[in-house]
């Protein structure tokens, strides 16, 4: 057995500087302590939470509050193969033995060594107290917090009762083949998270790069893909897990109502969950401009805040069951937005700290789908996503969320009421909003409306402009112009290919008819 010496499949700066990655998933270590890293790497294999194991970065040190110092202290060049010996000898004596992902990098111009830790396949794990000790003890230990504790009393019967029970998202799934996963998928994801990976990406093999990414394992003459892998990495990942995809449904005449348009998203999990967010921020919100006799300054408000669908339809996707064959559901009215996951949360969650907006996994349903969610920077997980739905209502003015689930936790749900002030279109009865405009036809949404001609692609609307700059031209001009209704996507279904134009849409054509001489100042 060998420790596998390769790049990491996340960004190696935003792990240093905890962007993307928990304070209690990684360790600083100045220099080489096996006694302190070889318990701290039994205690990301036994990952208690199931918050997909953590990072040891050796070399790197880190001031009184535990932000890493820059730059790093570093190790000598003379000392990292003796280190890697040292560390593969002590390795085996983790019981049962458990080998990390090590990475040799460079950090402003001095060498580390980077341990990636995934959660183990055999938990528990125990390491000995002090692996240089002639005579041995060994314990279990596991995170808490920022630091590695040994495992005692009730914590130590809970963590044995954990054996064998990986979570679904991180085990093999033998009746698919490594073959399944994409490798177009897999180079698409290290290149947006930044991973030096991306770049020997190409000269590997999808059972390398898989096995690299810890979507795939298993022994060398019959490897498996890892549930995790098909579910980001496969085209069709409800050939494998029926039931993943997010159908939106909107009642125009209310849920009691006899008409509703369906609209199904499936596809690999990041995507269908951007495609899906996407479509309802196209179709079904806007805003109200409230002006007010007694002060310049107008009120504005939307009907649901994206923030706050994003952060329920993310934590959907994040914490529903991939065992279970119901899809994740939205239901739209005029008067809530409602999003339904099964099952419903964690028993260890009390129903009314769920209420209150207070509810704290003991343990995450889902460790690696966690995971590639966070580098992806599509949520933060420990709990965030409840308390940044209150946070999102309460700054548009909106009623409160409610959170509901049943005293069997079958079904999750969460309702997000809309603002009473918020006007209905009186043309969205199919999703569309039609005769109006629904945000603010700026100065430089006006320009942009002047330009296109015909259907546009971004760089020519952009050169039509003079504008050299992306960001700026997608912040103050294309994005104000889509949410205003004003223009449309060709393909609104995949907002981001290499295909997609721009077009006018009939309000956007209205309105320029009606300010023939300019009418945004």
């Amino acid at each position: 057995m060998t420790i596998t010496n390769t790049k990491l499949p996340i960004n190696l700066d935003d792990l240093l500087r905890q962007r993307t990655v928990e304070g209690e998933r990684i360790e600083y270590k100045a220099g080489w302590n096996p006694d302190a890293i070889i318990r701290t790497l039994c205690a990301f294999a036994n990952d208690f939470e199931n918050l997909g194991g953590g990072y040891v970065v050796i070399g790197q040190d880190c001031d009184a509050s535990g932000q890493p110092v820059f730059p790093p202290v570093g190790l000598p060049a003379n000392q990292l193969d003796k280190i890697q010996r040292e560390l593969l000898a002590h390795c085996q004596l983790i019981q049962p033995p458990y080998f990390p992902v090590l990475s040799l990098e460079v950090v402003e111009g001095r060498k580390l060594i980077v341990l990636w830790a995934p959660g183990g396949q055999t938990r528990p794990y125990k390491a000995p107290e002090a692996v240089t000790a002639k005579h041995k003890v060994w314990k279990y230990f596991i995170r808490r917090y920022s630091s590695t504790v040994e495992a005692k009393g009730d914590t130590e019967q809970e963590l044995l009762s954990l054996a064998a029970k990986v979570p679904f998202d991180d085990r093999y799934n033998q009746s698919a083949r490594v073959a399944d996963l994409s490798k177009p998928l897999m180079q698409e994801f290290l290149q947006e998270v930044g991973s030096a990976l991306a770049a020997d990406a190409p000269q590997l093999s999808v059972e390398a790069l898989g096995r690299q990414m810890n979507v795939a394992g298993g022994p060398a003459e019959s490897p498996w893909p890892k549930n995790v892998g098909l579910l980001f990495f496969k085209e069709t990942p409800e050939r494998f897990f029926p039931g993943v995809q997010i159908d939106v449904v909107w009642f125009p005449e209310g849920a009691g109502g006899d008409r509703f348009d369906e609209k199904i998203f499936k596809g690999p999990l990041a995507r269908m969950t951007r495609e899906a967010l996407g479509y309802i921020q196209r179709n079904y919100l806007h805003e109200t401009v409230i002006k007010h006799p007694d002060r310049a300054e107008a009120t504005r408000v939307w009907n649901f805040p994206y923030a706050a669908i994003e952060e329920a339809v993310v934590n959907a996707v994040y914490h529903r069951s991939y065992e279970e064959r119901e899809p994740i559901e939205v239901r739209i009215s005029h008067d809530e937005l409602v999003v339904v996951s099964f099952p419903g949360p964690d028993r260890s969650i009390r129903m009314e700290d769920l209420k209150a907006g207070r509810a704290v996994s003991r343990r995450y349903r889902n460790r690696r789908i966690g995971e590639f969610l966070k580098e992806l920077e599509m949520t933060e997980g420990r709990s965030t996503g409840i308390p940044k739905i209150l946070k999102e209502m309460a700054a548009n003015g909106s009623p409160a969320p409610l959170f509901e689930t049943d005293d069997d936790r079958l079904a999750f749900v969460i309702r997000l009421p809309r603002h009473p002030m918020a006007l209905v279109p009186s043309g969205q009865v199919t999703g569309q909003v039609t005769g109006q405009v629904t945000g603010q036809v700026t100065e430089e949404v006006e320009r942009l409306l002047r330009a296109l001609a015909g259907e546009m692609s971004r760089q020519q609307i952009q050169d039509a402009l003079s504008l050299k700059h992306r960001d700026h031209f997608e912040k103050a001009y294309l994005k104000p112009a889509l949410a205003a209704r004003v223009i449309e996507m060709t393909l609104p279904d995949v907002p981001r290919s290499s295909k997609q134009r721009y077009r006018l849409t009939a309000i956007g054509r209205q309105w320029l008819a009606l300010h023939p001489d300019g009418g945004s100042r």
